[in-house]
């Protein structure tokens, strides 16, 4: 998988190992993924704790991710289980590392509007 820079992705935030499961797409994965983990999205992602990034998937296009979102989102639990167990069966944060909360001079990342 790519490293964590500004790009457009389909992703996969989970509550846990074999936990409750959200998709979404962004335009940029860092700082939509710090939203997440901080609580900002009000709602089913919130409700569920779903602040661990599991999988993701980048695109050049917009329209792409969208796409790749849907199509996800459709799919029966254990095919999306099965996705990110793929990459990653461990079920590893793959954005434990991003954020150096401990750094004074460290902002959480902005995504544009």
């Amino acid at each position: 998988m790519p490293t964590h820079r500004t790009f457009i992705a389909s992703y996969i935030m989970a509550s846990g190992r074999n936990g409750t499961l959200y998709a979404g797409m962004t335009a940029n994965l860092t700082a939509r993924v710090w939203k997440h983990r901080s609580g900002v999205f009000e709602g089913f992602s919130k409700t569920y704790g779903c602040n661990r990034l599991v999988w993701f998937q980048p695109f050049a296009w917009v329209a792409e991710a969208i796409r790749r979102e849907k199509q996800i989102k459709e799919w029966k639990r254990d095919w999306k289980l099965r996705l990110i167990e793929a990459d990653n069966p461990d079920w590893l944060d793959l954005a434990a590392d991003w954020f150096p909360v401990n750094d004074p001079d460290w902002s959480p990342p902005e995504e544009p509007d």
